[in-house]
């Protein structure tokens, strides 16, 4: 059987992540009257990683991080009209123009000559939608799922729900926490494509990965080839 490949859609498929770091710069440069930018940054983490559970993925939840970020750090004194700005940093990113990653399309229309593709990301529901809907890629995949978090438990329903065994399935993305490390605990394959910024939530440990058959590309441009050879 030919395989069935899903695709991480945020600096996968089109550029995401250096939005967020524009973001938090100037969130860092914000809060410089009353804390070092490396006191801030660490604080802003922190207070993402306690609030994923809460908000999930996205612009949204990153907003009410930095808020709550910010009324920690100053100590209660944030005034009005920065919290207006640190809302406004949050839609800045979503206005963004969306920019596909170099190669994605032609790479998505080679694979559906050959393959089902499977669209699988996390975050906001209407941010991801929008995304999606904006990129033009939809129409190249045969299933679009938008989950809260990508863990085993999440893959494992979806390949039930598409009807495709882990071992018939290949996942391509960014992130190693997300997109590669659950699919092999499955016995499925992943490829992974390091984006040039990682956000603090999605990285690993090296002995996280120690041991482990990874297959990297440094090109989603790549992907088809590596397909191929996993056919041969």
């Amino acid at each position: 059987m030919r395989p069935v490949i899903g695709f991480d859609a945020d600096d996968t498929l089109w550029h995401c992540e250096n939005h967020f770091a524009h973001a938090q710069g100037r969130f860092m440069q914000l809060l410089a009257p009353y804390q070092p930018k490396n006191i801030v940054l660490e604080q802003l983490c922190e207070t993402e990683r306690r609030n994923m559970g809460l908000y999930g993925y996205g612009v949204k939840g990153f907003v009410l991080s930095m808020i709550e970020t910010a009324v920690d750090v100053t100590d209660g004194r944030m005034h009005g009209h920065d919290i207006k700005r640190i809302i406004e940093l949050g839609r800045n990113i979503l206005d963004q123009k969306l920019e596909l990653i170099d190669g994605a399309r032609p790479v998505l229309e080679t694979l559906a000559n050959r393959h089902r593709l499977l669209l699988i990301t996390k975050g906001d529901l209407l941010d991801q939608e929008a995304k999606i809907a904006r990129s033009g890629l939809g129409g190249l995949f045969t299933g679009i799922e938008i989950v809260s978090e990508k863990d085993a438990g999440a893959y494992r329903r979806l390949l039930a729900q598409h009807g495709v065994q882990p071992k018939q399935f290949v996942m391509v993305g960014n992130s190693l926490r997300s997109d590669i490390l659950p699919v092999l605990s499955l016995g499925g394959r992943g490829i992974h494509i390091p984006y040039r910024i990682t956000a603090a939530h999605e990285q690993v440990s090296d002995e996280d990965i120690d041991g482990l058959a990874l297959l990297r590309a440094d090109d989603i441009r790549d992907v088809p080839h590596m397909i191929r050879r996993r056919e041969a």
